[in-house]
């Protein structure tokens, strides 16, 4: 079974992957607690560092052959997939990992949770649908997979279900950095539905804070819970606080249908018919049995401001995609009251 870090020695971890958006916060926070990180990456991350004090391993995660090869014989305590996209990436970490690990922590979504929700909050007793959104429903089969390995011959799985979560490299739009730069000119922006759909948001480091604890818990074990703060905003409130960040003038937002957004742009509006267009508030309880006293700390006020910083600090981050740009004059012109 797996051990509680800090206990007898280091508790060896394996990440596939660990140098995301997400993972780039759990990496330094797991080294800082005393674990014994190995990530394995195809590469350096461009805008992620691999932690200091990390082993780290360089192949392809979804090349089962090419993994094997990389990792040899070695086993370990707790492996994270956080790459696990199709049921097949996961029937390759169970045949990988039979008898090799602990525990399998694989992360799966919190848009796999019935879209729209029937009752909100949301917990993990939610029942898992999502007919708008491919990569949601590929979730579920993902997690569909675990769940069978568990129940048929108690393969050591947990499944985290991460919401909207973001660092300082990833505005909360699709439009991403182009939407910052039309707030800070004046220019209108577009806003899904009317705006007032509330939506929850987690930075990064709280989701780590959630996260590490899990790495080893027998208590996790065939178990699925989801992380995120309880910092819930419209998303008219989202392009305000932005827009503050920004230093810009009040936000002109001009409200489009998702559904027209879905005509225009196809990826665009699966997300949001599939995810985004719904109020989503979730209820934390059985991460805070499981993790006692977890709180997240970092409203989207402050997560704002790194945001505007981090980007401010080196223009060549700054960039205006013009295919955005053209794509959101377009609604404009034609939703505009």
């Amino acid at each position: 079974m797996p051990r509680s870090v800090g206990r007898v020695s280091a508790l060896r971890v394996l990440f596939l992957g660990g140098t995301g958006t997400i993972s780039s916060a759990v990496s330094p926070l797991a080294v800082a607690s005393g674990i014994d990180l190995t990530l394995v990456t195809r590469g350096q991350s461009s805008r992620h560092a691999i932690p200091e004090g990390a082993h780290h391993l360089q192949a392809d995660v979804r090349d089962p052959r090419a993994l094997r090869e990389a990792l040899g014989g070695r086993e370990w305590d707790v492996v994270v997939d956080w790459l696990a996209f199709h049921p097949d990436n996961v029937r390759d970490d169970l045949e990988t990992f039979d008898g090799r690990t602990g525990q399998l922590v694989v992360i799966s979504s919190a848009s796999a949770y019935e879209t729209p929700p029937r009752r909100v909050p949301v917990t993990e007793s939610t029942p898992l649908r999502n007919p708008f959104w491919e990569y949601s429903r590929n979730k579920i089969a993902v997690e569909d997979v675990l769940v069978q390995a568990y129940r048929e011959r108690g393969f050591p799985m947990t499944i985290v279900r991460p919401s909207h979560t973001y660092d300082r490299t990833k505005p909360p739009f699709s439009e991403g950095w182009t939407l910052v730069e039309r707030l800070r000119r004046g220019a209108e922006v577009v806003v899904h539905g009317d705006g007032t759909s509330l939506w929850t948001l987690t930075h990064h480091e709280d989701f780590a804070r959630g996260f590490v604890p899990l790495l080893g818990s027998s208590r996790a074990i065939g178990e699925a819970v989801h992380i995120t703060s309880d910092d819930v905003l419209s998303w008219n409130q989202i392009v305000g606080v932005l827009a503050d960040a920004a230093g810009a003038p009040e936000p002109r937002i001009v409200h489009v249908p998702s559904d027209a957004i879905h005509a225009v742009d196809e990826r665009w509006g699966e997300s949001l018919l599939g995810d985004k267009a719904h109020s989503m508030i979730f209820d934390n309880a059985k991460l805070r049995s499981l993790v006692p006293g977890y709180r997240a700390t970092i409203p989207f006020e402050l997560g704002a401001r790194e945001m505007l910083a981090w980007y401010d600090a080196d223009p060549a981050r700054r960039v205006v995609d013009p295919v955005w740009e053209a794509r959101l004059d377009s609604l404009v012109e034609r939703f505009r009251a």
